[in-house]
C-alpha cells in the first residue's frame, strides 16, 4: 500500500510538472523588461546553448538602499547591505531605532541593511553598528554569516548574522573581539576546519583567522605588498580558492601562489597571467570551475579569472580618461605539474564583472562597463548584456553566448548572487561617494531584478525535475564520503540516465568577486527507473572537507541542462 500511494504521488507530481508555472514566475507578479523569443528546436539540446536567451525582471523598483554586498543564506533569505558614512539611506529602521554619534550624522535613524525574503519578494531593514563599507564575509559551518571588516569605526569588526526561523527577530550582532589589524577591501574563505580566514586589505599586508588562531596575530604575507602597484594598488579583494589538498590558492594583480597558511608557507607560484591587471581597482572576476568528483581520483582543479583592466587605467579614470577593459579570460589548471594560463576572448569588454557557477556547470559573467575601472566616477559604457560560458564545449567559436539585456546600468558597487531556483539576484550601483539619482550619468540605483538563464525559459520547463526526497540524510545533513539517494519525478518519456547532480555553495558577493563560491559535480552510481515519473539517483558526497568545505549547500539535479529548484542540505 505505501509503494502505491508513493506511485501515486511521484504519477500526480509528474504529470504537472511540464504545464505548471516555474517555481521563479508563480511567485511574484513583476514587470517583465525582456524576454527570450528563442524556441528549442532539439529536444536533446541543452537549454543553456542557445543565443539570446534569458528574462530580466524587476523585483524591487527601490529596497532603500544600494547593494553592495549580498549573501544568500539556508533559509531562502539574503542579508544586503551597504555602506554607513554617507548619511542617510532611503529606508527608515523600525520605530525608535538610530545609530548615534555616525561620523556623517550624529543620529541616523534610517537602515543601511535589509534582510530579503526570496519566496514573498518582500524586505525588511537591519540595523549596522558601524560602517560596513567594502567588507567582507564568509558562511561559517552553521549557516551563520561571518563578516568582518569595514571602514573608520568597522574596520577591525567582526559581526555576525544569524539566521532566525521566522525571519523577524534576528539581526546584526557586533562581537566584542575584533581584528588583529584594519581589514578594508579584504577576502575572505571558510576553511577546511570551519573557521574562516581573511586575507588583505588595503595596506594589510597579512591574514588571520576567525576564530583566532589561539595566541596568534595577523600573519605576514609578503605577497601582498609585492604585488601592489604605485598609485593605484591593484591587488585588493584578492581571489581565494581552497583547493582539494587543503591549501589555499591567491590571485592579486596578476600573480598568484598556493598559500600554505597552516605553516605560513608558499608552496608554489604560478606564470603571470597575460594582459590586463585583473584585481581592485583594475576589478576582474575569479571562480573555480565546477570540481568533478570521481571515486578514486581528485579532481581537476582549474581556475578562470575574467575582465579587468590596464595598468593606469584606474589614474586616467580619475582624470576623465576611461581606457578598455579587458576583454579575456584565462584558465590554469592549479594541480598540473607545469600549468600555464590559456587565453581566450569574451565576446564584450568588461571591468567589474560578477562570474557565478551555474548548476548547470556553466558560467555567468554579469554586470560591469566596457571602460575604466572600478572607483568613484571611474568607469563608461556599462555592459547591459550578461554572457554564458560554457567550459566543456570543445568548440572554442561555441563557449561564449551573449544573452538579452537589462535596461539598468550596474556599474561600481554592484552584486549579484546564484537563487535556490536557478535565477540570478542583481541590485545595486553606486558610483558616486553619497546617492547621486539626478544630473549624473548614472545614478545610484536602489532596485532588485532577476535574471533567469536560458534554462528557466517556458519551452524547457517539460525537461526540467523534481527532488522528492534525499534517503539517507538525517535532517538533510550528509558526512563527506557518504553514499545517498535522490528521489526525482520527471514528466514521460524522459531518460535521467544522464543527469548531473551539483552542488552549489553561497556565495558572499561584493565588488565583482563571490567568497566562498563552489560547485562540485557529485559522483553518480547508480540511476534506478522507479515508475515512468519517478528516477532514484544514488550518489556520492564528497571525500572530505578539502574539496567541499562544511556547511550547507544547494542540491540540484540537471537533466539535459535544466536544473531543478535546489533542496537545501548540509555537510559535515
Amino acid at each position: 500500500m505505501a509503494f502505491k500511494n508513493l506511485l501515486f504521488l511521484v504519477i500526480i507530481l509528474a504529470i504537472s510538472t511540464p504545464t505548471s508555472p516555474l517555481p521563479h514566475r508563480r511567485r511574484h507578479h513583476r514587470p517583465i523588461i525582456s524576454s527570450s523569443s528563442s524556441l528549442i528546436q532539439n529536444p536533446t539540446s541543452t537549454a543553456a546553448a542557445i543565443s539570446g536567451g534569458g528574462e530580466w525582471s524587476l523585483l524591487q523598483r527601490t529596497i532603500g538602499i544600494s547593494a553592495m554586498h549580498m549573501q544568500l543564506l539556508h533559509d531562502n533569505r539574503i542579508v544586503i547591505f551597504d555602506r554607513t558614512d554617507f548619511g542617510a539611506s532611503n529606508l527608515t529602521l523600525p520605530a525608535g531605532k538610530c545609530r548615534l554619534n555616525d561620523e556623517v550624522l550624529q543620529v541616523d535613524c534610517t537602515a543601511h541593511s535589509i534582510l530579503y525574503d526570496i519566496a514573498s519578494n518582500t524586505f525588511r531593514p537591519l540595523e549596522v553598528q558601524t560602517d560596513v563599507w567594502c567588507s567582507s564575509g564568509a558562511l561559517n559551518p552553521d549557516g551563520v554569516l561571518i563578516q568582518t571588516g569595514g571602514y573608520h569605526a568597522g574596520d577591525h569588526k567582526i559581526r555576525q548574522f544569524t539566521p532566525c526561523l521566522d525571519g523577524e527577530t534576528c539581526d546584526w550582532i557586533e562581537l566584542p573581539n575584533n581584528l588583529t589589524v584594519t581589514r578594508w577591501y579584504a577576502s575572505d574563505h571558510i576553511l577546511p576546519d570551519g573557521r574562516v580566514i581573511v586575507v588583505g586589505g588595503r595596506r594589510a599586508f597579512s591574514y588571520e583567522f576567525v576564530p583566532k588562531d589561539g595566541d596568534k596575530d595577523a600573519v605576514n604575507f609578503p605577497f601582498l605588498k609585492e604585488t601592489t602597484d604605485p598609485l593605484e594598488e591593484n591587488n585588493l579583494y584578492p581571489f581565494l580558492h581552497i583547493l582539494p589538498d587543503g591549501n589555499l590558492f591567491v590571485f592579486a594583480n596578476t600573480r598568484s601562489v598556493v598559500l600554505d597558511y597552516k605553516n605560513n608557507k608558499i608552496i608554489r607560484k604560478f606564470p603571470g597571467i597575460p594582459g590586463e591587471k585583473r584585481s581592485y581597482p583594475a576589478t576582474g572576476s575569479s571562480v573555480i570551475l565546477p570540481l568533478k568528483l570521481t571515486p578514486s581520483a581528485n579532481p581537476v582543479v582549474e581556475v578562470m579569472i575574467c575582465g579587468g583592466a590596464i595598468g593606469g587605467a584606474y589614474t586616467k579614470a580619475k582624470m576623465g580618461t576611461f581606457f578598455p577593459a579587458s576583454k579575456s579570460c584565462g584558465r590554469m589548471r592549479v594541480m598540473d605539474p607545469d600549468p600555464k594560463w590559456i587565453m581566450e576572448d569574451m565576446p564584450i569588454r568588461r571591468v567589474m564583472p560578477d562570474m557565478l557557477l551555474l548548476p548547470s556547470g556553466d558560467v555567468i559573467i554579469i554586470n560591469g562597463a566596457g571602460r575604466g575601472t572600478a572607483g568613484w566616477e571611474a568607469a563608461d559604457e556599462p555592459v547591459f548584456s550578461p554572457v554564458i560560458y560554457h567550459p566543456d564545449e570543445p568548440d572554442l567559436k561555441k563557449r561564449f553566448n551573449v544573452l538579452n539585456p537589462s535596461v539598468i546600468a550596474r556599474m561600481y558597487h554592484s552584486a549579484a548572487t546564484l537563487l535556490p531556483d536557478g535565477r540570478i539576484l542583481v541590485g545595486g550601483s553606486n558610483p558616486h561617494v553619497r546617492y547621486n539619482f539626478t544630473g549624473v550619468k548614472y545614478p545610484t540605483d536602489l532596485s532588485l531584478e532577476a535574471f533567469s538563464p536560458p534554462y528557466l525559459a517556458t519551452e524547457y520547463a517539460y525537461l526540467r525535475p523534481s527532488i522528492l526526497w534525499i534517503d539517507g540524510a538525517n535532517d538533510n545533513i550528509i558526512s563527506y564520503g557518504q553514499k545517498f539517494s535522490i528521489t526525482i519525478s520527471l514528466g514521460l518519456y524522459h531518460d535521467l540516465t544522464q543527469c548531473r547532480i551539483t552542488m552549489a555553495a553561497p556565495s558572499f558577493t561584493t565588488h565583482s568577486f563571490a567568497m566562498n563560491q563552489r560547485l562540485l559535480v557529485l559522483y553518480v552510481e547508480n540511476v534506478l527507473r522507479l515508475s515512468p515519473f519517478a528516477y532514484k539517483v544514488t550518489v556520492h558526497a564528497p571525500p572530505n572537507a578539502n574539496v567541499a568545505p562544511p556547511g550547507y549547500y544547494m542540491l540540484f539535479v540537471v537533466h539535459q541542462g535544466v536544473p531543478c529548484h535546489s533542496v537545501w542540505f548540509r555537510i559535515r
